[in-house]
C-alpha cells in the first residue's frame, strides 16, 4: 500500500478512535461506537458488520436521532446501515481489517480525495472527507467530537504520511 494512503488510513483511526483505543485493540478494527479506554466494546467475529441491526443510544431515550445515538463499528467507525450496499459494490468477504480499508479507500476515493491522498495533500484531503467522517474538522455532526486539523496533520505524519 502507498505510505500516503496507508498515513491517511492511520489518520482517520487515530481521528475516530484515539491512540489509547486503538492500542487496547486489533488496531481498532474490532471497536464498537460508544467505546472508551476505560470500557473498551470490542467484537470478536469479523463475519459481518457487527452493528447492523443495533444502535447505542447515548441519550437513553430510545431515539435514534443523528448525533444520539449510533451503529458505526470497526477501525474508521462504519455505519451498519451502509454494509450491505459496500459489501455487495466491493464484494467485500467480511468485515475484516482488509475489508475494512478498503472500504475506507472507497469513501476517499467517493470524495474525490486519493489523488490528495496520494500527492501528500492531507489537508486537502481531509476537508474533502469530511462528510464522511464525523470527527473531522468541520464536519458539522450534531453531537460529535471534531479534532482539530493539527491533530489530523501530526497524526499523519507520525505515521509515515509526507507532504508536498
Amino acid at each position: 500500500m502507498d505510505a500516503n494512503l496507508k498515513a491517511f488510513l492511520d489518520m482517520i483511526a487515530f481521528s475516530e478512535l484515539g491512540s489509547a483505543l486503538i492500542a487496547l485493540s486489533d488496531n481498532g478494527y474490532n471497536v464498537i461506537v460508544g467505546s472508551t479506554p476505560e470500557k473498551p466494546i470490542l467484537f470478536t467475529d469479523y463475519s459481518n458488520h457487527p452493528m447492523t441491526g443495533e444502535w447505542v443510544d447515548f441519550n437513553h431515550d430510545g431515539k435514534q436521532e443523528p448525533g444520539e445515538s449510533s451503529n458505526a463499528a470497526g477501525r474508521y467507525q462504519f455505519m451498519g446501515r451502509y454494509w450491505p450496499a459496500y459489501k455487495q459494490q466491493l464484494a467485500l468477504p467480511d468485515f475484516g481489517p482488509e475489508s475494512q480499508d478498503r472500504w475506507a479507500v472507497q469513501l476517499i476515493r467517493e470524495c474525490h480525495a486519493l489523488d490528495d491522498v496520494l500527492t501528500g495533500h492531507p489537508q486537502i484531503a481531509i476537508a474533502k472527507c469530511r462528510s464522511r467522517w464525523a470527527s473531522f474538522p468541520g464536519a458539522s455532526y450534531p453531537g460529535q467530537h471534531e479534532n482539530p486539523m493539527a491533530a489530523l496533520l501530526a497524526a499523519y505524519s507520525a505515521a509515515g504520511g509526507t507532504t508536498a
